[in-house]
């Protein structure tokens, strides 16, 4: 009888509001919807425009519910291909990645039917063709509270930022722990959109602003997309905003307060951004602000999508110029970088609307505590740490060959629409491989224990590949994705995410008092080895007094030592070689 009411209830609101489709957050500004609401809200919707919209359940998720994705084409095309082949823009959006976060979720409700709704709005959809996905974190969704979010203003209600599997999603776009991430690995690799955003709340300092904007880091961005993105799409849609009293900044990620200026955020590819960039999507995470009342964060979320759409449709063949010359320019050119860091020596100015920063003795600790005083509105111009300075680049191989024993990394290469061929004969072939010298590994993160820092020696080798072994070329369009996750060097390569942890612990060991006479004998063969052994003891007093040490030495420059150690076994064809392969 309870279910039945449900979806009487459901009946008679969709019914009810057959005409403007009303959100729950329209009827109560201080509601987001469910994900259930959210997709019957779509179906409905669907179901009366059904030559516009396309509303598909894909894969799976953490949660066991699967992954809906709707797209919206004016003229009915559901094709990418065929899209793409008539000039359509591909506009990606995601929502409610933090399901705490939920402005997207409403604003794009609102959004998609008002498109359908109001003429004047259709015309945006003549160029561009929208693909969605309502609620992405389920199970974050279900797990709906009112005190997860501590510092944030409504709504009343709202999800939690971890996954079913209490995983960071926007933490696992190169890793893929979560069935979420697997699904939308594939589902993006199909659309693969010009312009993608994740809607977004932050926390941080206060200001004036509702809606602050992460724009893909310039500097890691292809030279034809940010040249674009910096010359003409931002520079449009911060005055296209303004003007719709909806004036954004920067996202305001500061040193200390906002007086002392604020840095733009390197988004590596384990954040949905710098996953899209890897694919040569503009990307961008609006980030509404915590404090602001939940009707005008969703508010700016839609004006900020709408406006989106409106540059899209105004500027469509420079977009579609800078796509084209970016991914035939990720195809062929020989280096790549693979890490960045901050310059601060380099520093832009830009205008901040903020609140006075103070100072004031806690009622709890009695130490003193920060607080913005809304009293005290300012306006000022504030340093702007924008440019970031390559630190690690590489030249990429004629091609990769991975073990088939490495199933989950080929597997994700798949999902990235990488092209893999396989070795038909077992074959030596000679390589490229690095030795990992060292590395350090951070504390529990997200799953795993995520290495960094990680330095390499490269060593050329005849090495023995079998049959059925995978063989990457980089000729391709996906070569960001292919050399920033192979690479291990790389800040969110597979190596880096534990996936070739195995080669770290060396598997044969010797007994000392076995070894000693072996050791002595090898001395005896190698004069070389016996000399370097002793300059070893002279330099190092610890290494001379260690016995155990020194008969390491000896076993690891020895041919009882496994060649495996450390070797990191993705060989690097270079240009030289391509012959062996064909």
């Amino acid at each position: 009888m309870r279910c039945l009411l449900i979806l009487l209830s459901l009946h008679l609101f969709f019914f009810t509001n057959a005409q403007d489709f009303l959100t729950p957050f329209e009827q109560s500004p201080n509601t987001t919807a469910t994900y259930l609401e959210a997709i019957a809200f779509y179906g409905e919707l669907a179901k009366k425009h059904p030559k516009q919209i396309q509303l598909s359940a894909h894969g799976s998720t953490d949660s066991g519910y699967p992954l809906h994705t709707l797209v919206l084409s004016k003229d009915g095309n559901f094709d990418p291909v065929e899209l793409k082949k008539e000039g359509k823009l591909i506009l990606f959006i995601n929502n409610a990645i933090h399901a705490g976060e939920p402005c997207g979720v409403d604003a794009s409700m609102m959004l998609i039917r008002d498109l359908l709704q109001q003429k004047k709005k259709k015309k945006w959809l003549e160029n561009t063709v929208i693909v969605l996905i309502p609620f992405y974190n389920i199970g974050g969704g279900l797990n709906r509270g009112s005190y997860s979010r501590a510092n944030q203003e409504g709504p009343h209600e709202h999800g939690f930022r971890g996954n079913a599997k209490n995983l960071d999603l926007n933490r696992d776009f190169i890793k893929c722990d979560s069935r979420n991430a697997q699904t939308f690995n594939q589902i993006y690799q199909k659309w693969l959109p010009d312009v993608f955003i994740d809607n977004h709340t932050s926390n941080g300092a206060d200001y004036q602003y509702t809606l602050t904007l992460i724009a893909t880091q310039s500097n890691k961005l292809d030279q034809h997309l940010s040249s674009y993105m910096n010359e003409k799409m931002l520079p449009s849609l911060y005055q296209k905003m303004e003007a719709k009293d909806w004036e954004m900044t920067p996202y305001v990620y500061a040193r200390n307060t906002p007086d002392d200026g604020i840095a733009a955020f390197l988004d590596l590819p384990r954040y949905s951004s710098g996953y899209a960039a890897l694919h040569n999507a503009i990307s961008f995470m609006p980030e509404t602000h915590m404090l602001k009342p939940f009707e005008d964060r969703v508010r700016s979320t839609y004006y900020f999508m709408e406006t989106m759409l409106e540059v899209m449709h105004e500027q469509k063949e420079v977009l579609q110029s800078a796509k084209q010359k970016a991914l035939a320019n990720t195809r062929t050119k020989p280096i790549f970088d693979l890490n960045w860091a901050m310059d601060t020596e380099q520093k832009d100015f830009i205008n901040f609307k903020g609140y006075k920063a103070k100072y004031r003795p806690s009622a709890i600790s009695g130490i003193d505590r920060l607080y913005y005083d809304r009293n005290e509105p300012y306006e000022k111009v504030i340093p702007y740490f924008k440019t970031y300075r390559v630190t690690e680049a590489v030249q990429k191989p004629y091609a990769y060959v991975i073990p088939q024993a490495y199933y989950k990394v080929i597997e994700r290469l798949k999902w990235n629409g990488v092209e893999v061929k396989q070795l038909t004969k077992d074959v030596e072939l000679p390589v490229e491989l690095y030795r990992i010298e060292d590395f350090k590994t951070r504390d529990a993160y997200e799953g795993h224990y995520l290495h960094y820092d990680v330095k390499v020696e490269k060593e050329n080798q005849e090495w023995l590949f079998r049959k059925g072994d995978y063989i990457i070329y980089t000729n391709q369009v996906s070569n960001r994705y292919i050399i920033e996750t192979l690479e291990p060097q790389a800040p969110d390569s597979f190596f880096a995410w534990n996936f070739f942890d195995g080669i770290l612990m060396q598997k044969e060991y010797f007994s000392s008092y076995v070894f000693e006479d072996t050791a002595l004998e090898l001395l005896d063969q190698n004069p070389d080895l016996k000399l370097r052994l002793q300059e070893k003891q002279a330099k190092d007093e610890a290494f001379a007094k260690d016995a155990r040490a020194q008969l390491d030495f000896i076993y690891k420059n020895s041919p009882y030592y496994e060649p495996t150690h450390r070797i990191y076994p993705v060989g690097r064809v270079l240009e030289q070689y391509k012959s062996f392969l064909e």
